[in-house]
Protein backbone atom coordinates (compact mmCIF):
# COMPACT_ATOMS: atom_id res chain seq x y z
CA UNK A 1 0.00 0.00 0.00
CA UNK A 2 1.30 3.35 -1.00
CA UNK A 3 2.13 5.54 2.31
CA UNK A 4 -0.39 8.64 2.32
CA UNK A 5 1.51 10.44 5.05
CA UNK A 6 5.12 11.35 3.34
CA UNK A 7 6.69 14.84 4.27
CA UNK A 8 6.02 18.06 6.12
CA UNK A 9 3.30 18.90 8.94
CA UNK A 10 1.13 16.01 7.70
CA UNK A 11 3.75 13.46 8.30
CA UNK A 12 4.56 15.15 11.81
CA UNK A 13 0.82 15.04 12.58
CA UNK A 14 0.41 11.31 11.76
CA UNK A 15 3.62 10.25 13.19
CA UNK A 16 2.86 12.09 16.34
CA UNK A 17 -0.89 10.46 16.25
CA UNK A 18 0.79 7.29 16.26
CA UNK A 19 3.29 7.51 19.31
CA UNK A 20 0.98 9.62 21.28
CA UNK A 21 -1.58 6.80 20.73
CA UNK A 22 0.76 3.63 21.60
CA UNK A 23 2.69 5.61 24.42
CA UNK A 24 -1.27 5.57 25.96
CA UNK A 25 -1.89 2.28 25.72
CA UNK A 26 1.72 1.78 27.96
CA UNK A 27 -0.08 3.99 30.20
CA UNK A 28 -3.29 2.23 30.27
CA UNK A 29 -1.52 -1.07 30.29
CA UNK A 30 0.34 0.18 33.98
CA UNK A 31 -1.94 0.89 36.28
CA UNK A 32 -5.15 -1.05 34.05
CA UNK A 33 -4.23 -3.96 36.46
CA UNK A 34 -4.64 -1.86 39.39
CA UNK A 35 -8.29 -2.96 39.51
CA UNK A 36 -7.72 -5.91 39.28
CA UNK A 37 -5.45 -6.61 41.97
CA UNK A 38 -6.93 -8.29 44.43
CA UNK A 39 -8.81 -10.51 41.63
CA UNK A 40 -5.57 -11.65 40.20
CA UNK A 41 -4.34 -12.09 43.89
CA UNK A 42 -6.91 -14.50 44.54
CA UNK A 43 -6.59 -16.60 41.65
CA UNK A 44 -2.60 -16.93 41.39
CA UNK A 45 -2.82 -17.28 45.44
CA UNK A 46 -0.63 -14.48 46.30
CA UNK A 47 -0.56 -11.35 48.95
CA UNK A 48 -1.06 -7.75 48.08
CA UNK A 49 2.79 -7.27 49.03
CA UNK A 50 3.67 -9.41 46.07
CA UNK A 51 0.91 -8.41 43.69
CA UNK A 52 2.15 -5.12 43.55
CA UNK A 53 5.01 -6.11 42.10
CA UNK A 54 3.18 -6.35 38.69
CA UNK A 55 2.67 -2.25 39.39
CA UNK A 56 6.03 -1.75 40.88
CA UNK A 57 8.28 -4.21 38.17
CA UNK A 58 6.44 -1.99 35.46
CA UNK A 59 7.70 1.67 36.49
CA UNK A 60 10.93 0.07 37.43
CA UNK A 61 11.42 -1.40 34.03
CA UNK A 62 10.43 1.63 32.43
CA UNK A 63 12.67 3.88 34.23
CA UNK A 64 15.69 1.32 33.26
CA UNK A 65 14.90 1.88 29.73
CA UNK A 66 13.82 5.35 29.18
CA UNK A 67 17.74 6.69 30.00
CA UNK A 68 18.66 4.83 26.73
CA UNK A 69 16.32 6.64 24.83
CA UNK A 70 19.12 9.00 23.20
CA UNK A 71 20.63 5.41 21.78
CA UNK A 72 17.65 4.73 20.19
CA UNK A 73 16.25 7.57 18.81
CA UNK A 74 19.66 8.12 17.53
CA UNK A 75 20.17 5.03 15.88
CA UNK A 76 16.45 4.03 14.67
CA UNK A 77 14.05 6.18 12.43
CA UNK A 78 11.25 7.16 14.62
CA UNK A 79 9.01 4.74 12.45
CA UNK A 80 11.01 1.86 12.82
CA UNK A 81 11.20 2.76 16.65
CA UNK A 82 7.11 3.10 17.28
CA UNK A 83 6.79 -0.61 15.12
CA UNK A 84 9.57 -2.15 17.50
CA UNK A 85 7.82 -1.06 20.33
CA UNK A 86 4.27 -1.85 19.40
CA UNK A 87 5.72 -5.85 18.49
CA UNK A 88 6.72 -6.18 21.98
CA UNK A 89 3.92 -4.49 23.46
CA UNK A 90 1.54 -6.79 21.18
CA UNK A 91 3.56 -9.61 22.86
CA UNK A 92 3.21 -9.17 26.38
CA UNK A 93 -0.64 -8.30 26.02
CA UNK A 94 -1.25 -12.10 24.67
CA UNK A 95 1.26 -13.68 26.88
CA UNK A 96 -0.20 -11.60 29.82
CA UNK A 97 -3.92 -12.95 28.59
CA UNK A 98 -2.86 -16.12 28.40
CA UNK A 99 -0.53 -16.28 31.35
CA UNK A 100 -0.92 -19.65 33.54
CA UNK A 101 1.30 -18.38 36.80
CA UNK A 102 1.91 -15.36 38.77
CA UNK A 103 5.64 -15.21 37.00
CA UNK A 104 4.68 -15.76 33.46
CA UNK A 105 2.17 -12.78 34.35
CA UNK A 106 5.25 -10.51 35.26
CA UNK A 107 7.43 -11.54 32.69
CA UNK A 108 4.65 -10.23 30.56
CA UNK A 109 4.08 -7.03 32.41
CA UNK A 110 8.39 -5.99 31.48
CA UNK A 111 7.87 -6.60 28.13
CA UNK A 112 4.67 -4.18 28.05
CA UNK A 113 6.96 -1.93 30.10
CA UNK A 114 10.35 -2.54 27.78
CA UNK A 115 7.66 -0.86 24.96
CA UNK A 116 6.48 1.96 27.02
CA UNK A 117 10.23 2.79 28.26
CA UNK A 118 11.14 2.63 24.20
CA UNK A 119 8.16 5.33 23.49
CA UNK A 120 7.56 7.84 26.49
CA UNK A 121 10.88 10.01 26.12
CA UNK A 122 10.13 9.84 22.09
CA UNK A 123 6.31 11.72 22.76
CA UNK A 124 8.37 14.61 24.55
CA UNK A 125 11.53 14.40 22.40
CA UNK A 126 9.04 14.39 18.84
CA UNK A 127 7.18 17.48 20.63
CA UNK A 128 10.02 19.64 21.47
CA UNK A 129 11.92 18.99 18.36
CA UNK A 130 8.80 18.62 15.74
CA UNK A 131 6.68 21.54 16.69
CA UNK A 132 7.67 25.57 16.06
CA UNK A 133 7.71 27.90 19.09
CA UNK A 134 4.42 28.84 20.49
CA UNK A 135 3.32 25.27 20.21
CA UNK A 136 5.33 23.02 21.99
CA UNK A 137 3.90 23.47 24.84
CA UNK A 138 0.29 22.74 23.73
CA UNK A 139 1.62 19.15 22.03
CA UNK A 140 3.24 18.16 25.27
CA UNK A 141 0.28 18.56 26.40
CA UNK A 142 -1.53 16.31 24.49
CA UNK A 143 1.04 14.26 24.71
CA UNK A 144 0.49 14.16 28.30
CA UNK A 145 -2.63 12.03 27.30
CA UNK A 146 -0.58 9.26 27.42
CA UNK A 147 0.94 10.32 31.02
CA UNK A 148 -1.81 11.80 32.31
CA UNK A 149 -5.26 10.48 30.68
CA UNK A 150 -4.93 7.14 30.04
CA UNK A 151 -2.95 6.19 33.86
CA UNK A 152 -6.12 7.41 35.32
CA UNK A 153 -8.82 5.89 33.26
CA UNK A 154 -6.64 2.42 33.12
CA UNK A 155 -8.78 1.43 36.56
CA UNK A 156 -11.78 2.94 35.11
CA UNK A 157 -11.74 0.22 32.57
CA UNK A 158 -9.96 -2.53 33.91
CA UNK A 159 -12.21 -2.40 36.66
CA UNK A 160 -15.41 -2.44 33.96
CA UNK A 161 -13.63 -5.38 32.40
CA UNK A 162 -12.62 -7.64 35.30
CA UNK A 163 -16.11 -7.26 36.77
CA UNK A 164 -17.89 -8.36 33.31
CA UNK A 165 -15.40 -10.42 31.41
CA UNK A 166 -12.49 -11.57 33.79
CA UNK A 167 -9.30 -9.74 34.16
CA UNK A 168 -7.58 -11.42 30.91
CA UNK A 169 -10.10 -9.38 28.32
CA UNK A 170 -8.35 -6.36 29.45
CA UNK A 171 -4.87 -7.51 27.83
CA UNK A 172 -7.02 -9.15 24.69
CA UNK A 173 -8.19 -5.71 24.51
CA UNK A 174 -4.49 -4.29 24.14
CA UNK A 175 -3.34 -6.30 21.72
CA UNK A 176 -6.34 -5.64 19.58
CA UNK A 177 -5.92 -2.18 19.82
CA UNK A 178 -1.64 -2.12 19.74
CA UNK A 179 -1.97 -4.44 16.43
CA UNK A 180 -4.83 -1.59 14.72
CA UNK A 181 -2.02 1.14 15.75
CA UNK A 182 0.67 -0.94 14.65
CA UNK A 183 -0.75 -1.43 11.27
CA UNK A 184 -1.97 2.19 10.50
CA UNK A 185 1.65 3.28 11.12
CA UNK A 186 3.34 0.86 9.06
CA UNK A 187 0.83 1.09 6.11
CA UNK A 188 -0.02 4.52 6.28
CA UNK A 189 3.28 6.85 7.63
CA UNK A 190 6.15 7.04 5.38
CA UNK A 191 9.32 6.13 6.72
CA UNK A 192 11.56 8.92 7.43
CA UNK A 193 15.37 9.16 7.20
CA UNK A 194 15.23 11.01 10.90
CA UNK A 195 17.91 8.81 12.77
CA UNK A 196 19.31 12.58 14.13
CA UNK A 197 22.70 11.30 14.88
CA UNK A 198 25.49 8.69 15.71
CA UNK A 199 24.65 7.06 19.31
CA UNK A 200 26.81 5.37 21.64
CA UNK A 201 25.82 2.95 24.96
CA UNK A 202 28.45 2.67 27.31
CA UNK A 203 27.37 -0.67 29.29
CA UNK A 204 28.94 0.15 32.59
CA UNK A 205 26.67 3.40 32.77
CA UNK A 206 23.61 1.50 31.91
CA UNK A 207 24.74 -1.20 34.83
CA UNK A 208 25.25 1.86 37.22
CA UNK A 209 22.12 3.56 36.23
CA UNK A 210 19.89 0.70 36.25
CA UNK A 211 21.38 -0.84 39.30
CA UNK A 212 20.99 2.56 41.46
CA UNK A 213 17.03 2.94 40.55
CA UNK A 214 16.38 -0.33 41.33
CA UNK A 215 18.35 -0.61 44.43
CA UNK A 216 16.26 2.34 45.56
CA UNK A 217 12.50 0.68 44.05
CA UNK A 218 13.77 -2.50 46.00
CA UNK A 219 14.13 -1.11 49.29
CA UNK A 220 10.94 0.46 49.51
CA UNK A 221 9.09 -2.77 47.93
CA UNK A 222 11.10 -4.62 50.67
CA UNK A 223 9.74 -1.62 53.60
CA UNK A 224 6.75 -2.84 53.42
CA UNK A 225 7.75 -6.51 54.93
CA UNK A 226 10.78 -5.42 57.01
CA UNK A 227 11.50 -3.20 59.54
CA UNK A 228 13.57 0.16 58.46
CA UNK A 229 16.74 -1.14 60.08
CA UNK A 230 16.51 -4.06 58.55
CA UNK A 231 19.48 -5.04 56.08
CA UNK A 232 16.68 -5.92 53.61
CA UNK A 233 16.13 -2.63 53.27
CA UNK A 234 18.76 0.17 53.94
CA UNK A 235 21.26 -2.52 51.75
CA UNK A 236 19.62 -1.93 48.92
CA UNK A 237 19.03 1.72 49.27
CA UNK A 238 22.71 2.15 50.36
CA UNK A 239 23.71 0.27 47.38
CA UNK A 240 21.31 2.04 45.08
CA UNK A 241 22.42 5.69 45.82
CA UNK A 242 26.28 4.49 46.05
CA UNK A 243 26.10 3.64 42.46
CA UNK A 244 23.53 6.65 41.39
CA UNK A 245 26.25 8.75 42.73
CA UNK A 246 29.03 6.47 40.83
CA UNK A 247 26.86 7.10 37.54
CA UNK A 248 27.06 10.92 37.55
CA UNK A 249 30.33 10.89 38.25
CA UNK A 250 31.10 8.27 35.17
CA UNK A 251 29.05 10.67 33.07
CA UNK A 252 32.08 13.64 33.97
CA UNK A 253 34.66 11.47 32.49
CA UNK A 254 33.60 9.37 29.37
CA UNK A 255 33.77 10.84 26.30
CA UNK A 256 30.24 10.09 25.16
CA UNK A 257 28.00 9.93 28.24
CA UNK A 258 24.65 7.93 28.51
CA UNK A 259 23.15 11.33 29.80
CA UNK A 260 24.81 14.50 28.93
CA UNK A 261 25.79 15.97 33.04
CA UNK A 262 25.30 19.35 31.45
CA UNK A 263 21.45 19.13 31.47
CA UNK A 264 21.47 19.95 35.23
CA UNK A 265 22.99 23.24 34.51
CA UNK A 266 19.76 24.11 33.40
CA UNK A 267 18.02 25.92 36.34
CA UNK A 268 14.67 25.38 34.36
CA UNK A 269 15.37 21.57 33.86
CA UNK A 270 16.18 21.38 37.56
CA UNK A 271 12.67 23.17 38.97
CA UNK A 272 11.05 21.32 36.71
CA UNK A 273 12.69 18.08 36.78
CA UNK A 274 12.03 18.50 40.99
CA UNK A 275 8.27 19.37 40.51
CA UNK A 276 7.51 16.46 38.15
CA UNK A 277 9.29 13.59 40.71
CA UNK A 278 7.06 14.86 43.34
CA UNK A 279 4.44 14.93 41.38
CA UNK A 280 4.78 11.53 40.04
CA UNK A 281 5.14 10.20 43.88
CA UNK A 282 1.91 12.18 44.42
CA UNK A 283 -0.65 10.57 41.77
CA UNK A 284 0.55 7.08 39.84
CA UNK A 285 0.51 5.64 43.78
CA UNK A 286 -3.63 6.79 44.13
CA UNK A 287 -4.40 4.83 40.73
CA UNK A 288 -3.56 1.20 43.10
CA UNK A 289 -4.33 3.10 46.41
CA UNK A 290 -8.10 3.95 45.19
CA UNK A 291 -9.04 0.91 44.20
CA UNK A 292 -7.91 -0.87 47.51
CA UNK A 293 -9.79 1.86 49.58
CA UNK A 294 -12.86 1.33 47.48
CA UNK A 295 -13.29 -2.32 47.48
CA UNK A 296 -11.59 -3.27 51.01
CA UNK A 297 -12.21 -0.33 53.00
CA UNK A 298 -15.81 0.97 52.10
CA UNK A 299 -16.40 -2.69 50.86
CA UNK A 300 -17.29 -1.47 46.75
CA UNK A 301 -16.69 -3.25 43.84
CA UNK A 302 -13.86 -3.22 40.97
CA UNK A 303 -16.62 -1.35 38.75
CA UNK A 304 -17.21 1.47 41.70
CA UNK A 305 -13.75 2.07 41.81
CA UNK A 306 -13.00 2.82 38.50
CA UNK A 307 -16.43 4.80 38.38
CA UNK A 308 -14.96 6.83 41.80
CA UNK A 309 -11.64 7.81 39.02
CA UNK A 310 -13.93 8.15 36.52
CA UNK A 311 -14.48 12.26 36.80
CA UNK A 312 -10.98 12.72 37.00
CA UNK A 313 -10.32 10.96 33.82
CA UNK A 314 -12.39 12.64 32.22
CA UNK A 315 -11.17 15.97 33.61
CA UNK A 316 -8.15 15.26 32.61
CA UNK A 317 -8.55 14.77 28.87
CA UNK A 318 -9.82 17.88 28.42
CA UNK A 319 -7.04 19.69 30.86
CA UNK A 320 -3.92 18.08 29.39
CA UNK A 321 -4.47 19.88 25.91
CA UNK A 322 -5.72 23.04 27.45
CA UNK A 323 -2.76 23.95 30.05
CA UNK A 324 -0.45 23.34 27.55
CA UNK A 325 -2.11 25.87 24.63
CA UNK A 326 -2.59 28.13 28.08
CA UNK A 327 1.07 27.79 28.71
CA UNK A 328 1.85 28.71 25.05
CA UNK A 329 -0.54 32.04 25.88
CA UNK A 330 0.17 32.99 29.04
CA UNK A 331 3.13 31.55 30.46
CA UNK A 332 3.97 28.58 32.57
CA UNK A 333 3.95 30.33 36.09
CA UNK A 334 0.22 31.04 36.03
CA UNK A 335 -0.87 27.86 34.49
CA UNK A 336 1.59 25.59 37.29
CA UNK A 337 0.68 27.54 40.06
CA UNK A 338 -2.93 27.40 40.03
CA UNK A 339 -2.87 23.72 39.03
CA UNK A 340 -0.68 23.20 41.92
CA UNK A 341 -2.95 24.41 43.88
CA UNK A 342 -5.74 22.18 42.78
CA UNK A 343 -3.42 19.12 43.01
CA UNK A 344 -2.28 20.00 47.00
CA UNK A 345 -5.80 20.90 47.67
CA UNK A 346 -7.63 17.68 46.38
CA UNK A 347 -4.68 15.32 47.70
CA UNK A 348 -5.06 16.56 51.45
CA UNK A 349 -8.74 16.41 51.22
CA UNK A 350 -8.29 12.82 50.66
CA UNK A 351 -6.22 11.95 53.43
CA UNK A 352 -9.30 12.63 55.74
CA UNK A 353 -11.74 10.26 53.62
CA UNK A 354 -12.99 7.36 55.99
CA UNK A 355 -15.07 4.25 55.25
CA UNK A 356 -18.09 6.51 55.49
CA UNK A 357 -17.21 8.90 52.90
CA UNK A 358 -19.44 8.61 50.13
CA UNK A 359 -18.51 7.17 46.73
CA UNK A 360 -19.59 10.53 45.29
CA UNK A 361 -17.67 12.92 47.51
CA UNK A 362 -14.83 10.89 47.01
CA UNK A 363 -14.92 10.82 43.16
CA UNK A 364 -15.32 14.95 43.19
CA UNK A 365 -11.80 15.08 45.50
CA UNK A 366 -9.96 12.84 42.92
CA UNK A 367 -11.40 15.17 40.02
CA UNK A 368 -9.59 18.12 41.69
CA UNK A 369 -6.71 16.43 42.19
CA UNK A 370 -6.69 15.12 38.58
CA UNK A 371 -7.72 18.96 37.32
CA UNK A 372 -4.13 19.70 38.99
CA UNK A 373 -2.47 16.43 37.76
CA UNK A 374 -3.35 17.38 34.22
CA UNK A 375 -2.80 20.65 34.26
CA UNK A 376 0.98 19.73 35.32
CA UNK A 377 2.63 17.41 33.46
CA UNK A 378 2.93 19.44 29.91
CA UNK A 379 3.65 22.49 31.08
CA UNK A 380 6.63 21.32 33.71
CA UNK A 381 7.68 19.16 30.89
CA UNK A 382 7.84 21.79 28.57
CA UNK A 383 9.42 24.19 31.04
CA UNK A 384 11.98 21.47 31.79
CA UNK A 385 13.23 21.30 28.62
CA UNK A 386 13.13 25.07 27.38
CA UNK A 387 16.32 25.63 27.67
CA UNK A 388 17.65 21.85 26.63
CA UNK A 389 19.28 21.81 22.73
CA UNK A 390 20.50 19.03 20.11
CA UNK A 391 20.70 15.65 21.92
CA UNK A 392 20.33 17.29 25.42
CA UNK A 393 16.64 16.72 24.54
CA UNK A 394 16.41 13.55 24.35
CA UNK A 395 18.79 12.91 27.43
CA UNK A 396 17.10 15.50 29.40
CA UNK A 397 13.67 13.88 28.21
CA UNK A 398 14.91 10.33 29.75
CA UNK A 399 16.67 10.42 32.69
CA UNK A 400 13.48 12.64 33.78
CA UNK A 401 11.27 9.89 33.19
CA UNK A 402 13.59 7.10 34.28
CA UNK A 403 13.65 8.92 38.25
CA UNK A 404 9.75 10.09 37.80
CA UNK A 405 9.26 6.27 37.07
CA UNK A 406 11.42 5.48 40.09
CA UNK A 407 9.71 8.10 42.08
CA UNK A 408 6.12 6.63 41.21
CA UNK A 409 7.49 3.39 42.70
CA UNK A 410 8.88 4.74 45.60
CA UNK A 411 5.59 6.43 46.23
CA UNK A 412 3.61 3.53 45.71
CA UNK A 413 6.04 1.50 47.65
CA UNK A 414 5.49 3.68 50.61
CA UNK A 415 1.79 4.04 50.56
CA UNK A 416 1.84 0.26 50.46
CA UNK A 417 4.16 -0.09 53.51
CA UNK A 418 1.42 2.48 55.44
CA UNK A 419 -1.14 0.00 54.24
CA UNK A 420 0.48 -3.39 55.53
CA UNK A 421 4.11 -2.67 57.02
CA UNK A 422 3.40 0.18 59.10
CA UNK A 423 1.23 -1.82 61.75
CA UNK A 424 -1.42 0.68 61.40
CA UNK A 425 -5.26 -0.64 61.12
CA UNK A 426 -8.42 -0.14 58.91
CA UNK A 427 -9.12 3.51 58.80
CA UNK A 428 -5.90 5.07 59.87
CA UNK A 429 -3.89 3.17 57.70
CA UNK A 430 -5.53 4.69 54.24
CA UNK A 431 -5.64 8.30 56.06
CA UNK A 432 -1.66 7.53 56.24
CA UNK A 433 -0.99 6.13 52.62
CA UNK A 434 -3.37 9.31 51.68
CA UNK A 435 -1.14 11.20 53.44
CA UNK A 436 2.06 10.29 51.46
CA UNK A 437 0.24 11.71 48.35
CA UNK A 438 -0.71 14.86 50.27
CA UNK A 439 2.85 15.78 51.42
CA UNK A 440 4.66 15.13 47.51
CA UNK A 441 1.33 16.81 47.05
CA UNK A 442 2.56 19.95 48.59
CA UNK A 443 6.14 19.38 48.07
CA UNK A 444 5.44 20.23 44.67
CA UNK A 445 3.46 23.20 44.94
CA UNK A 446 6.23 24.64 47.01
CA UNK A 447 8.75 23.82 44.14
CA UNK A 448 6.63 25.57 41.90
CA UNK A 449 6.06 28.89 43.69
CA UNK A 450 9.89 29.10 44.26
CA UNK A 451 11.29 27.94 40.99
CA UNK A 452 8.96 27.93 38.14
CA UNK A 453 9.04 31.84 36.43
Amino acid sequence: MTAVFREGRAWVYAMFAAIVLSASLGGLSQTGLNAMLSQVCSEFGISTGVGQWLATIYMFVIGAIVPLSSFFMGRFRTKDLVLLSAGLFIGGALLAACAPNFWMLLFARIMQACATGLLMPLTQTFSMTRFPEGRKATAMGISGIAMGFAPNIGPTIGGSMVDAFGWRSFFWMLAGIALAIALACAFLVQRHDDASYPAGIDPISFVLCTTGFGGILMACSYASSYAVLDPHVWGPAVVGVATLVAFFLRQTRIERPMVDPSIFKSRSFNAGFAALCLLTASFMGITLLVPLYIQGLCGGTAFEAGIVLLPGTVTALVMNPLAGYLTDKIGVRPVTVVAGLFLATGSAMMAFCDASTSLGVVACIQAIRQIGVSSLIGPLTSFSLSQLKGKCISDGSGFGLAARQTSASVGTALMVFCLEGAGLAGEMSFHAAFGVSAVCAIGCLLVILRRVR
